[in-house]
């Protein structure tokens, strides 16, 4: 009973609930993809057929592994303060890394896919072999994923490492499209028929051994040094930005100072604004480029999304990271509601960045000026409007220097339906007004109908506040209650 009355016991349910959800659809995914490739790899008569794709789906696991992986310098903080051997403690939690349930997942690819080119073109030693070596590798993109977040908590120009290893696989795979018999061809054929041989797995095994044996040294050396430097870092007086310019707009220009400062100086907030960024810029180039989001309903689905991934990213959590100090912001009447127009100006006006970043793919004529003034303003209108209702229910603290994906991370039910809400609704609502109207007043329409909501802001953030008044003392509880 203690355990329910928990005010994060809501938040661990709902956590659980969207893990296995998430888990499901994934190995789903697998299975699809192992099926189609094992009848590829029946028809050319190659068991090892799935190293051709094999870069592509440990990119993909690298992302997810964002989701679900620390590195041992997160974890091993705690444990420094115990008569424990620091060699064995980090040794552990990189066994764990190699043994974790995320690692097996991909027996849901592996399996099937063995199962399927076993009754096909394959014989039992070539099936194990591409059994084998695909658990290997699995398991050495564990350990190039912890290398890598080490390097990159060091510098981010280390992010330049993992693009260039990839690329050497991208970069001639788009270069040679359409050629045939080409040297790179030739080479992807030597390495699959290499794939289906023992010394393939040889290879794999040495491979993860060598990043195990590199990260155990790696971790060791930084595990001092990261927190010598943390320590150093909280005893160095900082130099503080004044955005001085702000102060005319009273109240209101101090909280924009805050939400300034809070970005450039918390490594939660800063990493939420880095993500949504990025993921804008590489969304951007790939339309601009290429031919794989052409179609009309795709370009409008990206353009809007270009326009509403910060706020989705950011504004599901709003009021999470103030949770460490929401004490203090209720000293006077209305300092709330000074914060919520806050931060409503600051995320209308970084609606400006996606918007220049969005210019090539304008150059490119896949997106109009008229299309991206819509989805601008049905994001700072309806779409804003809907993920500040969270304002009222958030409950949970976000530690402003814990990593994105971090614990109870996770709200109750009726916050993730409205987060469901603005993900979707107003796609739905595009989606009606051009097959109602003609383009051009489709966009028309919905520039009005966000303009509407943008210019309504300070009714709907009232009404945002009275009811979050309402619920102080309940969302009080469950603040404290988080506090790490």
């Amino acid at each position: 009973m203690g355990v329910r009355r928990n005010p994060a016991f809501e938040q661990s349910v709902v956590a659980k609930v969207l893990m296995y959800i998430g888990a499901g659809m994934m190995c789903l995914y697998l299975i699809m993809f192992a099926v189609i490739f094992s009848g590829l790899a029946n028809d050319e008569a190659e068991p090892a057929m799935w190293l051709v794709i094999m870069p592509l789906l440990m990119c993909i696991d690298f992302g997810l592994r964002f989701v679900v992986q620390q590195t041992p310098l997160m974890l091993v903080k705690p444990y420094m303060l115990l008569p424990l051997p620091v060699h064995s403690v980090i040794e552990t939690f990189l066994l764990t890394s190699l043994l974790s349930g995320y690692n097996w997942t991909w027996l849901c690819f592996f399996v099937p896919y063995c199962f399927i080119v076993l009754c096909g073109c394959a014989t039992f030693g070539a099936t194990l072999v591409v059994l084998i070596s695909g658990i290997f590798i699995v398991m050495a993109n564990s350990q190039w994923f912890l290398l890598v977040r080490t390097l990159t908590r060091r510098s981010l120009f280390w992010w330049l490492l993992p693009l260039a290893v990839y690329a050497v696989y991208f970069v001639p795979l788009f270069a040679m499209k359409d050629a045939n018999n080409t040297p790179f061809d030739n080479a992807m054929d030597a390495f699959v028929a290499f794939g289906s041989t023992w010394w393939f797995v040889l290879v794999c095994a040495a491979v993860l051994v060598a990043l195990l044996m590199l990260n155990r040294w790696m971790q060791f050396r930084y595990v001092y040094d990261e927190i010598s430097r943390e320590e150093r870092r909280e005893g160095a007086m900082k130099r503080v930005a004044q955005f001085t310019f702000l102060e005319r707009y009273g109240q209101t220009g101090e909280y924009l100072k805050l939400e300034l400062k809070s970005i450039l100086r918390n490594k939660a907030v800063r990493a939420r604004v880095l993500m949504s960024l990025g993921l804008i810029v590489m969304l951007t180039l790939l339309i601009a480029y290429t031919d794989m989001y052409d179609g009309k309903m795709m370009l409008n689905f990206w353009c809007y999304y270009c326009f509403a991934i910060y706020g989705m990213t950011a504004l599901v959590k709003v009021m999470g990271p103030e949770g460490n100090y929401i004490d203090l912001l209720m000293v006077h009447e209305e300092n709330i509601l000074s914060l919520l127009k806050a931060k409503y100006y600051f995320h209308v006006c970084i609606l400006v960045v996606p918007l220049l970043l969005m210019l090539p793919a304008v150059i490119a004529g896949k997106f109009s000026i008229l299309m991206m003034a819509a989805y601008m303003l049905l994001s700072s209108g309806v779409l804003y409007c809907v993920l500040f209702q969270l304002a009222v229910y958030n409950k949970q603290t976000i530690p402003l220097n814990a990593k994105i994906t971090g614990k109870n991370n996770v709200e109750n039910g009726f916050q993730l339906l409205i987060e469901m809400l603005a993900m979707f609704a107003p796609l739905v609502l595009v989606a009606v007004m051009i097959l109602l109207f003609e383009e051009s007043t489709a966009y028309i329409v919905l520039a009005i109908l966000g303009l509407l909501f943008t210019l309504a802001h300070p009714l709907w953030l009232r009404n945002v506040y009275r009811r979050m008044m309402k619920r102080k003392y309940t969302n009080l509880e469950g603040f404290h209650a988080t506090r790490s």
